[in-house]
């Protein structure tokens, strides 16, 4: 097995596990705001004991990373808000669909950040991608706002994923989590004024019941500190496109644990299912076109 091969069904393992936090997100009480606010507080905690009991520096080579990551864990905070929030006003598989144009905004904002060409085939993989979300837009309106937050959370989750690539060629991925966990939840913080201000309610909601913090610690150790941080690692060795064009396989795991966890309420119609079809095989035709076009570089280059 290739190292390639190796990093890509880690990557899949991780995945699967992302399909999870959208059913936690249903089944934890708490509002969505708050349920963040106690992820990224949790698992700041777990990595700084991870990170100390390494004996990894808390320091970053360059300073100005300090500061990149902290706005990055502000960028983070945002897309899991409007994750949770998408997923209880429509429902979880509408959330997961819209979670897979990750793709179509990462192939557009990697070659931005990192001054190459737009690759045309991975325009063309994500407008499959795009017809596949109209195709969901057109036969389930009902859950247009829902779909919208999602699309939305999955354009900043492009952007924290491309920032994540240039940042793990010089970093500890644990220590680029662990600071932006701590960004995440200082965000989240500072916004708590206007959100009540905006929400028109009195207090927060900080208590959670005893089966709330055993979802919140499932959510912030094995979803956040484990598949995050190694999700970042990967990233030394596979592209923000390649990851996120993965990611679109969440739906795939969500859709198939949400059908176990929420039969009644997950029961979509053929034409959603055509839509995520779709939007599956951008994800499956990316590595055979990434390796073939990888082997006629090699090729090329013995012949020369």
């Amino acid at each position: 097995m290739t190292q390639e091969t190796k990093d890509f069904t880690f990557l899949h393992f991780i995945v699967l596990i992302w399909g999870f936090t959208a059913i936690l997100g249903v089944l934890i009480d708490l509002p969505s705001v708050e349920m963040v606010f106690f992820r990224t507080l949790l698992a700041s905690v777990g990595l700084l004991a991870i990170v100390y009991f390494r004996k990894k520096s808390f320091s970053f080579q360059q300073r100005k990373d300090h500061w990149v990551t902290l706005g990055t864990g502000a960028l983070i905070a945002a897309h899991w808000i409007l994750f949770f929030l998408s997923a209880r006003v429509s429902n979880v598989s509408v959330c997961l669909a819209g979670m897979a144009t990750c793709s179509l905004w990462t192939s557009f904002l990697e070659p931005l950040f990192n001054k190459r060409r737009i690759k045309p085939y991975e325009v063309v993989l994500s407008v499959i991608a795009f017809v596949g979300i109209a195709i969901i837009f057109n036969v389930e309106f009902d859950y247009f706002f829902g779909l919208i937050l999602a699309m939305v959370s999955a354009a900043i989750a492009a952007l924290f994923t491309v920032i994540n690539g240039k940042l793990t060629k010089r970093e500890d991925p644990f220590v680029i989590t662990f600071y932006e966990m701590i960004g995440a939840t200082l965000a989240i913080a500072l916004f708590f004024p206007i959100y009540l201000s905006f929400e028109g309610i009195d207090s927060l909601a900080l208590s959670p019941t005893l089966s709330d913090w055993g979802y919140l610690i499932i959510l912030a150790l094995v979803c956040t500190v484990y598949a995050y941080s190694y999700s970042v690692k990967l990233m030394k060795r596979l592209s923000a496109f390649s990851v996120n064009l993965t990611v679109n396989l969440e739906p795939v795991y969500g859709i198939a644990m949400a059908l176990v966890f929420f039969p009644e309420k997950e029961q979509m119609t053929s034409g959603f299912y055509l839509g995520t079809a779709l939007i599956l095989a951008s994800v499956l035709i990316y590595p055979l076109i990434n390796r073939r076009l990888k082997r006629k570089a090699l090729n090329t280059d013995l012949l020369r």
